[in-house]
């Protein structure tokens, strides 16, 4: 092939110029764009790229790198390349213009920062971000951008005839159009205007429009929408299973407004838990490539931003017609399996249907009844079933937990806000019985889909949690031997190996540090077509399937079970699937990424609002990290904050063998775990950043 023969030609001879291929492959006029397009492609692949003299050179992994480059606020960054174990150091005056998470070529020239390799950018293959977030400042005839992003070590230039409007100390999004050249910053345009820092939900807004969020549905989708029915009609009900009489209750949030999920519990004649799981039918309502399909695919998942919430799809689905609402016949896929007293799943039935559910229970309550005994009103009536729920639910952890399951058991911080956004008080919370009690039987439905289709050899997409490299837990052991823990292993990591040091650490100091440290070594979970491992829960198949309203990859699913039910997966649809749900997996694995990221810049801007009002104020925490610039101090509501070295007494030092803070004159020391008083010192309302400083003796 052509493309093979260039790249060839490139590789194995001199640097050649667009012309001389042309000249040297005898290119006809016709023939040149075609040619040209190739070269392009070749370009954009990482393979070859195009020197200060225009001539095309191979990207050889020896010399030349490709990858992408990650910069940061002093204005230095990093390539990060699969193609080399460590990331190669670019100063500022080897940037090149390139900026933060974009895809370059880079030339290693000399080992000069410590151990890693150093370089310069060559070529800029790709420009990943366009559009940024800051703060517009006025200069009468021009302004500039002050973005928000810490990593882009530059303002944007904005023309007079493109500001639009923009008042100085607005937050605007910027789009650029010019990139950067020799003496020139980029040159940009407002495109919106969020407002003024202090305005309501503006910090919200600033973080879902830099991580380019969708915040509209567009016309069609919302049409589409609208046109759809509020109720179920009896040609929706046709040849399902009819679950009305069964006693179903939703259990969610008090301020819920979705219900994806409901559940059922019998008994049968042999004692086995009758268990069912039902599942709002979306797919129902959500045409196949339709402008809602579009919009879902485009956003992935919903995401929470605290009072803020970027839905999936429009709230006449997710709130209305899909939603599992009490007292209202919906339309479900449902999961009714048989488990017997050992938590095996005997059998399952995997089948289209409909419900009403009778109750919406709330989790406190729930909660409430189980632990304590206290009857909520809503409850009165329940009792029986709720009680085998919560004895089946114990069942279901201890074969978990047999089977090696990991139970990281970190903390989540909630966060309440009032009607302008502002944060009101930040607590934790608490994985109760009746979260757990959910999170059981979502798990058990969604094994049970997992292996029905994974035996049956129909194109799948899974939610795999692969293996962690042996690299990554010899990295972890570095953290973990000085405190007198190790994962040990033999051939290859077991979620056993994981988990017998995660038990050990139980109610130590240095638990939260430990659980943490090892869920950072862990890999990402990740949505795939190809089946594998999920270490975390230690199951060998998994799938996400109890969630359709806010997560498309389960809406994915529930399309393919519906297309089996009804005899649709004919070989065209199969090898139609095999070509989409890579695509699929990929998407939504990056979209829900995205989410995170937002939903933990959020959670930091708010920790760092509510810090604000505390200035000065004193709080006791723990030491949750230690770092080459400090420590980092815990306090009981999980806000976090940075006691650099400079701001203390005396000179210390990280003791990486150790893995604590020393002073090595007065030999004071800091460890994991320890309890310190400290001050609030500043915030950062942009990034989100806490500093705190040690109430010493001196202070009291």
């Amino acid at each position: 092939m052509i493309k093979e023969k260039i790249l060839e030609i490139i590789e194995k001879t001199t640097p050649r110029s667009k012309e001389e291929l042309l000249k040297l492959f005898k290119i006809k006029n016709k023939e040149k764009k075609q040619f040209l397009k190739i070269i392009e492609e070749l370009e954009n692949e990482g393979l070859i790229f195009e020197d200060s003299r225009k001539k095309y050179r191979f990207v050889d992994n020896d010399k030349f790198f490709y990858g992408k480059l990650q910069t940061n606020a002093k204005g230095f960054g990093f390539l990060i390349t699969e193609n080399l174990e460590e990331d190669i150091y670019i100063s500022k005056n080897n940037l090149n213009f390139a900026l933060n998470g974009d895809e370059v070529i880079v030339r290693r020239y000399k080992d000069s920062f410590g151990d890693k390799p150093e370089g310069k950018v060559l070529a800029i293959v790709k420009r990943v971000n366009t559009k940024f977030v800051g703060i517009f400042q006025d200069k009468r005839d021009f302004g500039f951008v002050i973005t928000d992003e810490s990593k882009m070590a530059m303002d944007i230039y904005i023309p007079k005839k493109k500001i639009n409007g923009a008042r100085n100390g607005q937050k605007v999004v910027v789009k650029i159009e010019k990139w950067p050249e020799a003496n020139k910053k980029p040159e940009g345009r407002v495109l919106e205007i969020l407002g003024y820092p202090e305005d309501p939900h503006v910090d919200i807004m600033s973080v879902a429009a830099g991580l380019d969020l969708p915040m509209e549905f567009n016309r069609a989708a919302l049409s589409e929408a609208k046109s759809l029915p509020q109720e179920v009609s009896a040609d929706d009900i046709k040849g399902r299973r009819d679950f009305r009489d069964l006693l179903t209750f939703t259990i969610d949030g008090a301020d819920s407004k979705d219900f994806d999920d409901a559940i059922s519990l019998e008994i049968s004649k042999k004692g086995n838990y009758l268990l069912g799981v039902h599942i709002a039918d979306v797919a129902h309502y959500v045409e196949e490539f339709g402008a809602l399909d579009e919009e879902a695919f485009k956003r992935g998942n919903s995401v929470y931003l605290l009072n803020k919430v970027i839905p999936m799809l429009p709230i006449e689905l997710s709130n209305g017609i899909c939603s599992l609402n009490e007292g209202v016949d919906r339309l479900t896929l449902s999961v009714m399996a048989e488990i017997n007293k050992e938590g095996d799943v005997i059998k399952y039935d995997i089948c289209e249907s409909v419900i009403n559910s009778k109750r919406r229970l709330v989790y406190e309550n729930v909660s409430d009844y189980l632990e304590k005994g206290v009857l909520h009103e809503s409850l009165v009536g329940l009792e029986k079933t709720l009680d085998k729920m919560y004895e089946l639910s114990k069942i279901l952890q201890k074969k978990r937990e047999e089977g090696g399951a990991i139970d990281f058991d970190i903390p989540e911080v909630v966060i309440e806000v009032d009607d302008r956004g502002w944060p009101q008080n930040i607590h934790k919370r608490d994985r109760r019985s009746a979260n757990k009690l959910i999170e059981d039987f979502m798990l058990t439905a969604n094994v049970c889909v997992a292996r029905e289709y994974f035996f049956k050899h129909i194109p799948f997409l899974y939610r795999i949690h692969e293996r962690p490299k042996e690299e990554k837990i010899s990295e972890l052991n570095t953290y973990l031997r000085p405190l007198g823990y190790m994962i040990n292993f033999d051939e290859k990591v077991q979620p056993k190996d994981v988990q017998k040091v995660l038990e050990k650490a139980k109610g130590s100091k240095e638990e939260m540090f430990i659980s943490t440290m090892t869920l950072r070594s862990m890999t990402k979970a990740r949505y795939s077509e190809i089946n594998d491992i999920h270490f975390g829960l230690a199951f060998d198949y998994y799938s996400h399937f109890t969630s359709p309203i806010r997560r498309y990859a389960d809406l994915t699913i529930h399309r393919i079970i519906k297309k089996y039910l009804k005899g649709k997966l004919s070989g065209g649809e199969i090898k139609n699937l095999k070509v989409i749900l890579p695509e699929i997996a990929e998407q939504v694995s990056r979209t829900e990424k995205i989410a995170q990221d937002a939903e933990r810049q959020v959670q930091d801007i708010k920790m760092a609002e509510y810090m604000s009002e505390r200035l000065g104020e004193r709080y006791t925490g723990r030491v949750s990290s230690i770092t080459s610039f400090g420590i980092f101090v815990e306090l009981d509501n999980l806000v976090e904050g940075l006691v650099s070295y400079r701001s203390m007494e005396g000179y210390y030092e990280f003791d990486v063998d150790h893995y604590k803070a020393v002073d090595y004159e007065t030999k004071n020391e800091f460890h994991i775990g320890d309890q310190v008083e400290i001050q609030v010192v500043s915030v950062d309302l942009n990034m989100g950043n806490i500093d705190f400083k040690l109430v010493g003796d001196e202070d009291e």
